[in-house]
Protein backbone atom coordinates (compact mmCIF):
# COMPACT_ATOMS: atom_id res chain seq x y z
CA UNK A 1 0.00 0.00 0.00
CA UNK A 2 1.23 3.61 -0.77
CA UNK A 3 1.62 5.89 1.84
CA UNK A 4 0.93 9.60 0.13
CA UNK A 5 3.17 11.93 1.84
CA UNK A 6 2.07 15.13 3.49
CA UNK A 7 4.44 17.75 1.33
CA UNK A 8 2.91 20.55 3.45
CA UNK A 9 5.73 22.51 5.76
CA UNK A 10 3.95 22.67 8.97
CA UNK A 11 2.37 26.02 10.56
CA UNK A 12 4.79 28.26 12.64
CA UNK A 13 3.33 28.92 15.64
CA UNK A 14 3.19 32.51 16.19
CA UNK A 15 2.65 34.25 19.66
CA UNK A 16 2.01 38.15 19.05
CA UNK A 17 2.76 41.02 21.25
CA UNK A 18 1.75 44.78 21.35
CA UNK A 19 2.20 48.50 23.48
CA UNK A 20 -0.87 50.10 23.63
CA UNK A 21 0.24 54.08 23.86
CA UNK A 22 -3.12 55.30 23.86
CA UNK A 23 -2.35 57.83 21.23
CA UNK A 24 -3.88 55.18 18.01
CA UNK A 25 -7.32 56.59 18.16
CA UNK A 26 -10.13 54.53 17.81
CA UNK A 27 -7.94 51.49 18.80
CA UNK A 28 -7.05 49.33 21.55
CA UNK A 29 -4.09 47.12 21.80
CA UNK A 30 -6.30 44.40 22.11
CA UNK A 31 -8.05 45.46 18.66
CA UNK A 32 -4.74 46.08 17.21
CA UNK A 33 -3.67 42.39 18.04
CA UNK A 34 -6.83 40.90 16.21
CA UNK A 35 -5.98 42.73 13.09
CA UNK A 36 -1.90 41.62 13.59
CA UNK A 37 -3.97 37.52 14.60
CA UNK A 38 -5.46 38.06 10.86
CA UNK A 39 -2.66 38.93 9.09
CA UNK A 40 -0.03 36.43 11.04
CA UNK A 41 -3.31 33.70 9.62
CA UNK A 42 -3.23 35.09 5.98
CA UNK A 43 0.67 34.56 6.26
CA UNK A 44 0.10 31.11 7.01
CA UNK A 45 0.97 31.13 10.73
CA UNK A 46 -1.03 29.81 13.42
CA UNK A 47 -1.72 31.94 16.87
CA UNK A 48 -0.86 30.55 19.91
CA UNK A 49 -1.30 33.46 22.29
CA UNK A 50 -1.00 37.12 22.57
CA UNK A 51 -0.19 39.69 24.90
CA UNK A 52 -0.49 43.56 25.29
CA UNK A 53 1.19 46.16 27.48
CA UNK A 54 -0.06 49.72 28.51
CA UNK A 55 3.33 52.10 28.31
CA UNK A 56 4.07 55.27 27.67
CA UNK A 57 6.49 54.22 24.79
CA UNK A 58 7.66 51.02 23.89
CA UNK A 59 10.69 50.34 25.57
CA UNK A 60 14.11 50.75 23.73
CA UNK A 61 15.48 47.50 23.94
CA UNK A 62 13.07 45.21 24.70
CA UNK A 63 9.76 47.01 22.86
CA UNK A 64 7.41 45.70 25.85
CA UNK A 65 9.18 46.29 29.51
CA UNK A 66 11.75 43.78 30.64
CA UNK A 67 10.10 42.24 33.10
CA UNK A 68 6.90 41.64 30.23
CA UNK A 69 9.60 40.44 27.92
CA UNK A 70 11.19 37.64 30.24
CA UNK A 71 7.57 36.85 30.66
CA UNK A 72 7.68 35.66 27.13
CA UNK A 73 10.38 33.10 28.29
CA UNK A 74 7.72 31.12 30.12
CA UNK A 75 5.15 31.55 27.69
CA UNK A 76 7.33 30.15 24.94
CA UNK A 77 7.70 27.27 27.05
CA UNK A 78 4.06 26.82 27.73
CA UNK A 79 2.79 27.13 24.19
CA UNK A 80 5.56 26.24 22.15
CA UNK A 81 5.58 29.15 19.74
CA UNK A 82 8.54 29.60 16.88
CA UNK A 83 7.73 33.00 16.08
CA UNK A 84 7.27 36.84 18.13
CA UNK A 85 5.49 38.85 15.78
CA UNK A 86 5.19 42.39 17.41
CA UNK A 87 2.50 45.31 16.15
CA UNK A 88 4.98 48.02 15.63
CA UNK A 89 7.64 48.55 13.79
CA UNK A 90 10.69 47.06 15.82
CA UNK A 91 14.19 48.96 15.82
CA UNK A 92 17.42 46.42 14.30
CA UNK A 93 18.32 46.74 18.39
CA UNK A 94 14.64 45.38 20.10
CA UNK A 95 14.19 42.71 17.64
CA UNK A 96 18.24 41.80 18.30
CA UNK A 97 17.98 41.76 22.13
CA UNK A 98 13.88 39.93 22.04
CA UNK A 99 15.77 37.13 19.47
CA UNK A 100 18.67 36.72 22.22
CA UNK A 101 16.08 36.21 25.10
CA UNK A 102 13.86 33.88 23.21
CA UNK A 103 15.86 32.10 20.69
CA UNK A 104 13.43 32.36 17.99
CA UNK A 105 12.38 34.67 15.09
CA UNK A 106 11.48 37.89 15.76
CA UNK A 107 8.92 39.73 13.39
CA UNK A 108 7.18 43.07 13.51
CA UNK A 109 4.15 43.88 11.54
CA UNK A 110 5.71 45.82 8.61
CA UNK A 111 7.48 42.55 7.97
CA UNK A 112 4.88 40.67 8.29
CA UNK A 113 2.77 42.59 5.77
CA UNK A 114 5.17 42.57 3.36
CA UNK A 115 5.73 38.66 4.11
CA UNK A 116 2.17 38.63 2.65
CA UNK A 117 2.92 40.47 -0.11
CA UNK A 118 5.92 38.49 -1.25
CA UNK A 119 2.98 35.63 -0.91
CA UNK A 120 0.51 37.08 -3.34
CA UNK A 121 2.37 39.16 -5.43
CA UNK A 122 1.21 37.38 -8.94
CA UNK A 123 2.53 40.32 -11.84
CA UNK A 124 6.42 40.84 -12.71
CA UNK A 125 5.56 44.81 -12.15
CA UNK A 126 4.15 42.97 -8.38
CA UNK A 127 7.50 41.38 -7.59
CA UNK A 128 9.55 44.20 -8.10
CA UNK A 129 7.60 46.12 -5.67
CA UNK A 130 7.65 43.38 -2.84
CA UNK A 131 11.06 43.16 -3.28
CA UNK A 132 12.27 46.39 -3.29
CA UNK A 133 10.44 47.19 -0.05
CA UNK A 134 11.52 44.39 1.38
CA UNK A 135 15.35 45.07 0.60
CA UNK A 136 14.53 48.47 2.07
CA UNK A 137 12.94 47.03 5.02
CA UNK A 138 16.32 44.78 5.68
CA UNK A 139 18.69 46.70 5.06
CA UNK A 140 19.08 48.61 8.60
CA UNK A 141 18.77 44.85 10.06
CA UNK A 142 21.49 43.33 7.84
CA UNK A 143 23.10 40.63 9.88
CA UNK A 144 24.77 37.84 8.10
CA UNK A 145 21.43 37.29 6.03
CA UNK A 146 22.29 37.87 2.45
CA UNK A 147 26.26 36.79 1.62
CA UNK A 148 23.61 34.71 -1.06
CA UNK A 149 23.09 37.64 -2.84
CA UNK A 150 27.35 37.74 -3.80
CA UNK A 151 26.67 34.88 -6.46
CA UNK A 152 24.60 37.32 -8.40
CA UNK A 153 26.82 39.81 -9.10
CA UNK A 154 29.76 39.23 -7.34
CA UNK A 155 33.48 36.22 -7.30
CA UNK A 156 36.79 37.03 -7.69
CA UNK A 157 38.10 40.61 -7.58
CA UNK A 158 34.68 42.38 -6.94
CA UNK A 159 35.57 43.20 -3.17
CA UNK A 160 37.37 45.94 -2.09
CA UNK A 161 40.56 45.28 0.05
CA UNK A 162 39.75 44.39 3.47
CA UNK A 163 36.06 45.06 2.99
CA UNK A 164 34.10 42.51 5.56
CA UNK A 165 31.37 40.27 4.22
CA UNK A 166 28.39 42.29 6.08
CA UNK A 167 29.95 45.39 4.20
CA UNK A 168 29.95 43.64 1.11
CA UNK A 169 26.34 42.27 1.45
CA UNK A 170 25.10 46.18 2.18
CA UNK A 171 26.96 47.26 -0.84
CA UNK A 172 25.38 44.16 -2.62
CA UNK A 173 21.95 45.20 -1.74
CA UNK A 174 22.18 49.28 -2.38
CA UNK A 175 22.86 48.13 -5.88
CA UNK A 176 19.87 46.13 -6.34
CA UNK A 177 17.85 48.47 -4.61
CA UNK A 178 19.12 51.07 -7.60
CA UNK A 179 18.51 48.18 -10.34
CA UNK A 180 14.85 47.63 -9.18
CA UNK A 181 14.39 51.42 -8.64
CA UNK A 182 15.45 52.08 -12.14
CA UNK A 183 13.41 48.81 -13.46
CA UNK A 184 10.33 50.14 -11.51
CA UNK A 185 11.04 53.54 -13.29
CA UNK A 186 10.51 51.82 -16.22
CA UNK A 187 7.51 50.65 -15.10
CA UNK A 188 6.19 54.42 -14.48
CA UNK A 189 6.94 55.24 -18.15
CA UNK A 190 4.68 52.58 -19.31
CA UNK A 191 2.22 53.55 -17.52
CA UNK A 192 2.23 56.84 -18.06
CA UNK A 193 2.06 56.26 -21.80
CA UNK A 194 -1.16 54.04 -21.06
CA UNK A 195 -2.51 56.93 -19.23
CA UNK A 196 -1.81 59.69 -21.81
CA UNK A 197 -3.44 57.00 -24.56
CA UNK A 198 -6.74 56.53 -22.52
CA UNK A 199 -6.66 60.74 -21.70
CA UNK A 200 -6.60 60.77 -25.42
CA UNK A 201 -9.89 58.71 -25.62
CA UNK A 202 -11.25 60.67 -23.19
CA UNK A 203 -12.56 57.98 -20.87
CA UNK A 204 -13.00 58.82 -17.49
CA UNK A 205 -11.32 57.00 -15.21
CA UNK A 206 -12.66 55.49 -11.68
CA UNK A 207 -10.00 54.51 -8.74
CA UNK A 208 -11.58 52.02 -6.28
CA UNK A 209 -9.42 52.34 -3.07
CA UNK A 210 -10.47 51.27 0.32
CA UNK A 211 -9.09 49.15 3.45
CA UNK A 212 -8.21 45.60 2.86
CA UNK A 213 -11.17 43.25 2.64
CA UNK A 214 -13.58 45.74 1.86
CA UNK A 215 -14.68 44.01 -0.80
CA UNK A 216 -12.82 46.34 -3.70
CA UNK A 217 -12.59 43.37 -6.03
CA UNK A 218 -16.01 41.84 -5.58
CA UNK A 219 -17.54 45.44 -6.17
CA UNK A 220 -14.97 45.01 -9.63
CA UNK A 221 -16.38 42.02 -10.10
CA UNK A 222 -20.30 42.64 -9.78
CA UNK A 223 -19.97 46.16 -12.07
CA UNK A 224 -18.56 44.27 -14.69
CA UNK A 225 -20.23 41.15 -14.80
CA UNK A 226 -17.23 38.85 -14.99
CA UNK A 227 -14.53 37.63 -13.09
CA UNK A 228 -12.39 40.58 -13.58
CA UNK A 229 -10.11 40.55 -10.24
CA UNK A 230 -9.45 37.89 -7.58
CA UNK A 231 -11.81 38.06 -4.75
CA UNK A 232 -11.23 36.29 -1.47
CA UNK A 233 -12.32 37.00 2.20
CA UNK A 234 -8.78 37.43 3.27
CA UNK A 235 -6.23 40.41 3.74
CA UNK A 236 -4.44 41.80 0.56
CA UNK A 237 -5.81 38.75 -1.04
CA UNK A 238 -5.25 41.37 -4.19
CA UNK A 239 -2.07 42.88 -4.96
CA UNK A 240 -1.58 43.81 -8.27
CA UNK A 241 -4.38 46.25 -10.13
CA UNK A 242 -6.86 45.42 -12.51
CA UNK A 243 -8.70 47.57 -14.76
CA UNK A 244 -11.57 47.30 -16.73
CA UNK A 245 -14.35 49.26 -18.58
CA UNK A 246 -17.66 49.42 -16.50
CA UNK A 247 -20.68 50.90 -18.39
CA UNK A 248 -22.54 53.50 -16.29
CA UNK A 249 -25.74 53.69 -18.53
CA UNK A 250 -26.92 56.22 -21.11
CA UNK A 251 -24.21 55.10 -23.21
CA UNK A 252 -21.80 56.08 -20.43
CA UNK A 253 -18.70 54.16 -20.24
CA UNK A 254 -15.57 54.49 -17.34
CA UNK A 255 -12.32 52.34 -16.86
CA UNK A 256 -12.51 51.08 -12.99
CA UNK A 257 -9.18 50.39 -11.28
CA UNK A 258 -9.29 48.12 -8.38
CA UNK A 259 -6.39 49.21 -6.37
CA UNK A 260 -4.47 47.64 -3.48
CA UNK A 261 -5.87 47.64 -0.04
CA UNK A 262 -4.51 50.04 2.61
CA UNK A 263 -4.24 49.00 6.25
CA UNK A 264 -3.55 50.20 10.16
CA UNK A 265 0.16 51.02 10.08
CA UNK A 266 1.01 50.66 6.58
CA UNK A 267 4.83 50.31 6.05
CA UNK A 268 6.21 52.94 4.42
CA UNK A 269 8.53 50.88 2.35
CA UNK A 270 5.44 49.60 0.37
CA UNK A 271 3.99 52.92 0.03
CA UNK A 272 7.08 54.06 -1.92
CA UNK A 273 7.71 50.71 -3.37
CA UNK A 274 4.18 50.59 -4.97
CA UNK A 275 3.57 54.55 -6.27
CA UNK A 276 4.03 53.62 -9.44
CA UNK A 277 1.08 51.39 -8.86
CA UNK A 278 -0.57 53.91 -7.04
CA UNK A 279 -0.10 56.67 -9.45
CA UNK A 280 -3.26 55.20 -11.16
CA UNK A 281 -4.92 56.16 -8.10
CA UNK A 282 -3.41 60.00 -8.60
CA UNK A 283 -4.48 60.01 -12.48
CA UNK A 284 -8.35 59.06 -11.98
CA UNK A 285 -10.85 61.46 -12.46
CA UNK A 286 -12.65 60.26 -9.42
CA UNK A 287 -12.19 57.76 -6.20
CA UNK A 288 -14.33 55.15 -5.12
CA UNK A 289 -13.94 53.98 -1.69
CA UNK A 290 -15.49 51.32 -0.81
CA UNK A 291 -16.27 50.90 3.06
CA UNK A 292 -16.90 47.83 5.06
CA UNK A 293 -20.02 48.99 6.22
CA UNK A 294 -19.95 46.02 8.71
CA UNK A 295 -17.30 46.85 10.49
CA UNK A 296 -16.90 48.36 13.97
CA UNK A 297 -14.03 50.25 12.75
CA UNK A 298 -15.02 51.61 9.42
CA UNK A 299 -14.56 54.78 10.81
CA UNK A 300 -11.00 54.23 11.87
CA UNK A 301 -10.80 52.55 8.66
CA UNK A 302 -11.55 55.81 6.35
CA UNK A 303 -8.81 57.46 8.74
CA UNK A 304 -6.24 55.80 7.50
CA UNK A 305 -7.41 55.60 4.15
CA UNK A 306 -7.57 59.29 4.22
CA UNK A 307 -3.81 58.94 5.25
CA UNK A 308 -2.37 57.20 2.59
CA UNK A 309 -4.03 59.35 0.37
CA UNK A 310 -2.80 62.68 1.43
CA UNK A 311 0.37 61.28 1.94
CA UNK A 312 -0.06 59.99 -2.58
CA UNK A 313 -1.44 64.00 -3.02
CA UNK A 314 -5.04 62.69 -3.76
CA UNK A 315 -6.85 63.20 -0.54
CA UNK A 316 -8.99 66.02 -2.08
CA UNK A 317 -9.81 64.53 -5.73
CA UNK A 318 -13.36 64.19 -6.21
CA UNK A 319 -14.59 61.15 -4.41
CA UNK A 320 -17.67 58.50 -3.53
CA UNK A 321 -18.04 56.29 -1.00
CA UNK A 322 -19.88 53.17 -1.06
CA UNK A 323 -20.66 51.56 2.34
CA UNK A 324 -20.43 47.86 1.14
CA UNK A 325 -21.93 44.50 3.23
CA UNK A 326 -25.08 45.77 3.53
CA UNK A 327 -26.27 41.92 3.49
CA UNK A 328 -24.92 41.36 6.45
CA UNK A 329 -26.45 44.40 8.22
CA UNK A 330 -30.39 44.74 6.52
CA UNK A 331 -32.77 41.36 5.43
CA UNK A 332 -34.02 44.20 2.39
CA UNK A 333 -30.29 43.92 1.06
CA UNK A 334 -30.03 40.64 1.19
CA UNK A 335 -33.63 40.01 -0.90
CA UNK A 336 -33.14 43.44 -2.51
CA UNK A 337 -37.24 44.32 -1.31
CA UNK A 338 -35.64 47.93 -0.38
CA UNK A 339 -34.17 50.35 -2.68
CA UNK A 340 -30.58 51.02 -1.88
CA UNK A 341 -30.72 54.95 0.18
CA UNK A 342 -28.28 57.47 -0.83
CA UNK A 343 -26.68 58.68 2.30
CA UNK A 344 -25.56 61.82 2.18
CA UNK A 345 -22.90 61.96 -0.97
CA UNK A 346 -22.66 57.97 0.07
CA UNK A 347 -24.51 54.84 -1.21
CA UNK A 348 -25.10 52.09 0.16
CA UNK A 349 -24.48 48.78 -1.68
CA UNK A 350 -23.86 44.81 -1.27
CA UNK A 351 -21.11 43.90 -3.83
CA UNK A 352 -22.18 40.26 -3.23
CA UNK A 353 -25.99 40.26 -3.77
CA UNK A 354 -25.89 43.27 -6.24
CA UNK A 355 -27.80 45.41 -4.61
CA UNK A 356 -27.63 49.18 -4.87
CA UNK A 357 -25.15 48.46 -7.77
CA UNK A 358 -27.42 50.49 -9.91
CA UNK A 359 -28.13 53.58 -7.92
CA UNK A 360 -23.96 53.32 -7.58
CA UNK A 361 -23.82 53.52 -11.55
CA UNK A 362 -25.93 56.14 -11.30
CA UNK A 363 -23.91 58.16 -8.83
CA UNK A 364 -20.89 57.63 -10.76
CA UNK A 365 -22.35 59.20 -14.03
CA UNK A 366 -23.59 62.21 -12.35
CA UNK A 367 -19.90 62.88 -10.43
CA UNK A 368 -18.55 62.21 -13.92
CA UNK A 369 -20.60 63.96 -15.72
CA UNK A 370 -20.38 66.86 -13.22
CA UNK A 371 -16.71 67.05 -13.59
CA UNK A 372 -17.39 68.62 -17.13
CA UNK A 373 -16.73 71.86 -18.28
CA UNK A 374 -19.11 74.81 -20.04
CA UNK A 375 -17.73 75.78 -23.06
CA UNK A 376 -18.86 78.42 -26.21
CA UNK A 377 -15.74 78.58 -28.26
CA UNK A 378 -15.33 79.51 -31.79
CA UNK A 379 -12.23 76.80 -33.72
CA UNK A 380 -10.97 76.67 -37.22
CA UNK A 381 -12.11 74.13 -39.47
CA UNK A 382 -8.72 72.48 -39.22
CA UNK A 383 -9.20 71.44 -35.99
CA UNK A 384 -11.67 68.72 -37.44
CA UNK A 385 -10.03 65.93 -35.24
CA UNK A 386 -10.72 67.55 -32.14
CA UNK A 387 -14.23 68.56 -33.89
CA UNK A 388 -14.85 64.70 -33.91
CA UNK A 389 -13.50 64.02 -30.16
CA UNK A 390 -15.94 66.33 -28.50
CA UNK A 391 -18.82 65.38 -30.70
CA UNK A 392 -17.94 62.06 -29.06
CA UNK A 393 -17.50 62.59 -25.85
CA UNK A 394 -19.23 65.51 -25.34
CA UNK A 395 -22.94 67.18 -24.86
CA UNK A 396 -22.77 69.92 -27.59
CA UNK A 397 -24.00 71.57 -30.34
CA UNK A 398 -21.68 72.41 -33.02
CA UNK A 399 -22.32 75.09 -35.41
CA UNK A 400 -20.89 75.04 -38.90
CA UNK A 401 -20.06 78.33 -40.33
CA UNK A 402 -18.63 80.22 -43.35
CA UNK A 403 -15.40 80.26 -41.52
CA UNK A 404 -14.96 78.39 -38.61
CA UNK A 405 -17.12 76.05 -35.84
CA UNK A 406 -19.07 77.03 -32.77
CA UNK A 407 -19.03 74.52 -30.10
CA UNK A 408 -20.86 74.91 -27.46
CA UNK A 409 -21.95 72.87 -24.45
CA UNK A 410 -20.83 70.29 -21.57
CA UNK A 411 -16.92 68.84 -22.20
CA UNK A 412 -14.34 66.64 -19.93
CA UNK A 413 -11.79 69.37 -18.85
CA UNK A 414 -9.22 68.01 -20.83
CA UNK A 415 -11.35 68.86 -24.11
CA UNK A 416 -12.37 71.95 -22.38
CA UNK A 417 -8.85 72.81 -22.36
CA UNK A 418 -8.20 71.85 -25.61
CA UNK A 419 -10.49 73.91 -27.36
CA UNK A 420 -9.46 76.87 -25.33
CA UNK A 421 -5.84 76.36 -27.12
CA UNK A 422 -7.29 76.64 -30.57
CA UNK A 423 -10.13 78.98 -30.53
CA UNK A 424 -9.68 81.71 -33.01
CA UNK A 425 -8.15 84.56 -31.62
CA UNK A 426 -10.53 87.29 -32.02
CA UNK A 427 -13.70 86.11 -32.76
CA UNK A 428 -16.80 86.22 -30.45
CA UNK A 429 -19.26 83.33 -30.49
Amino acid sequence: MTRLIDLEPPRERAFLIAVDTGTEPGWTAEESVNELAALADTAGAEVVGAEWQHRRQPDPTWYVGKGKAQELVQARSETGFTLLIADDELTPNQQRSLEEMLGCKVLDRSGLILDIFAQHARSHEGRLQVELAQLEYQLPRLTRLWTHLSRTGGGIGTRGPGESQLETDRRLIRERIRRLRDRLGDVRRQREVAARSRDRRLVPTVAIVGYTNAGKSTLLNALVGAEAARAEDRLFATLDPTSRAVKLGEGQSAVLTDTVGFIHKLPHQLVDAFRATLEEVTRADLLLEVVDAFDPHFAEHRMTVQQVLDELGAGTKPRLVAYNKADLLESGARDQTNPAPIIGDAVLISALTGYGLDTLRARLSALLADLWEEVDAVVPYTAGELIARVRERGTVEIEYRGADVRVRGRVAPQLAAELRAVAAPGLAP
